[in-house]
């Protein structure tokens, strides 16, 4: 860089929207050397003086290209968790934290796309809720429509000033060294929380201009990265029961079967199926049935961890996913689902309802892995055997599991007990409109009831 282009960049600087912060306004320096009547000291001053200048300066931008380069990796490592809503908080938050030098940090988001409330569940790290509080905002909060509205950054006694001392004590429990906004285009995705920042000066205590401009920045970017989650969600998750469609549930457990061989860890699959699920079609109607689809699902939705997941298979069958867990572990879970659903009280229109599920359950082995669609299948096989020994039971699968014909309705038909034999057949039924045949190893023109 010529004296000639220092000069121009100083002079750029001069103006006082394009000045870092901290640098004041500084006189262009002549090099054409015209004014003879400068001395060489005041010259050489003024050089020395353009040379500090020009170091702090160039001191101020390089710091700004590393920032801009963070934002960068910050983006990418947010964009490549949006396909699980855990890890993406996890992320956002540890990032957060780091940036700022904070001790602990907090998200209230909303649990789905429609939710009417922002909740801060499991979605912190070093804060210390109070446990008599219950931490879910409104979205029709006066602090959430006046984040939304400012999309600024607030201290609690800032936002305590501005508000007339109105901050829920969602937040104000918490005490947050800084509340700022996840604002996505005109809507409020969530509102991050940062702890006690940690010490370094006196005055490291205060989040300084540029400190609340970069955390607003990454908030920006958590927001676009939180809109697209709830847009996936939205797209992969049946809107009925709330819970995942059957081709994301396979994909993800194809990724998770990869991880439990890497780390040698178990992973089980439940298959579950409402018990006589079409009686309540056919005394009560269709809605009565949606009712009972929806509090199943809600029961099992609230059985499982957050690192598991659930899916509506088809109908009234349902799919779990247990990570990290053995298959002793899996039928624990699995009778717990089964008793919880037995013994929960069904009413639909002043009427009572009875309602059981049968579950299949399987489990991985690390020394030969099955595929998703294998291991769902074992599953299926163990679903169908709890069936067979009579519904509202749990069923591990075991190599000695009789296999079933997969994505099929299986009929069981009660038969009449012969000295021979005193065990029942299956058959796939592969047509609606063609009655099921039964191979009992014996010729009969009688018509048999079928029974789902």
């Amino acid at each position: 860089m010529t004296l000639d282009d220092l000069n121009d960049f100083i002079c750029e600087l001069s103006e006082d929207k394009h000045r870092p912060e901290g640098i004041p306004e500084q006189p262009a320096i002549s090099s054409s050397g015209t004014n003879s009547a400068r001395s060489k000291n005041n010259a050489s001053a003024e050089t020395t003086s353009s040379s500090e200048i020009s170091s702090e300066v160039i001191s101020n931008y390089e710091k700004q290209i590393y920032d801009y380069k963070q934002l960068i990796q910050i983006s990418m490592s947010l964009s490549s968790s949006i396909l699980d809503s855990g890890k993406l908080i996890e992320s956002i938050l540890y990032t957060c934290m780091a940036q700022m030098r904070v001790l602990g940090g907090g998200m209230f988001i909303l649990k789905t796309f429609d939710a009417e409330v922002l909740s801060l569940d499991n979605n912190f790290n070093g804060l210390e809720p109070n446990p008599y509080i219950n931490y879910e905002i409104p979205v029709t909060s006066k602090v959430v429509n006046f984040l939304c509205e400012t999309n600024l950054t607030y201290t609690l006694p800032e936002l305590q000033k501005v508000l007339k001392n109105k901050v829920p004590e969602q937040i104000s429990s918490l005490n947050p060294s800084l509340i700022i906004p996840l604002k996505q285009k005109n809507r409020l995705n969530g509102i991050l929380l940062l702890g006690e920042k940690i010490v370094l000066d006196d005055n490291s205590m205060l989040y300084s201009q540029y400190e609340r401009e970069q955390i607003l920045i990454i908030a920006g970017l958590a927001a676009i990265a939180i809109n697209n989650t709830t847009l996936i969600e939205q797209a992969t998750t049946d809107i009925m029961t709330r819970l995942k469609l059957k081709n994301y549930f396979f994909n993800v457990l194809e990724d998770k079967i990869d991880t439990s061989v890497n780390e040698k860890s178990p992973l089980s699959v439940l298959m579950l199926d409402i018990d006589f699920f079409k009686k309540f079609n056919d005394t009560y109607g269709h809605a009565c049935g949606d009712y009972v689809l929806q509090a199943v699902s809600k029961i099992i939705s609230d059985a499982i961890r957050g690192q598991d997941l659930a899916g509506r298979y088809g109908g009234e069958e349902f799919v779990v996913m247990l990570f990290n867990t053995n298959a002793k572990e899996a039928m624990i879970v699995a009778e717990r689902i089964r008793k919880t659903i037995e013994n929960y009280k069904y009413e639909y229109e002043g009427e009572k309802l009875k309602v059981t599920i049968s579950i299949g359950v399987s489990s991985l082995d690390l020394d030969s892995p099955a595929s998703a669609k294998q291991l769902v299948e074992f599953a299926d096989r163990a679903l169908y055997q709890s069936k067979q020994n009579g519904r509202n039971q749990v069923s591990l699968a075991t190599k000695k599991t009789p296999p079933v014909k997969e994505n099929s309705n299986i009929f069981f038909k009660k038969q009449k007990k012969s000295s021979a034999s005193k065990a029942s057949s299956v058959k796939s039924h592969t047509s609606a409109k063609k009655s099921p045949q039964i191979n009992t190893g014996k010729t009969s023109s009688k018509k048999r009831k079928t029974v789902k």
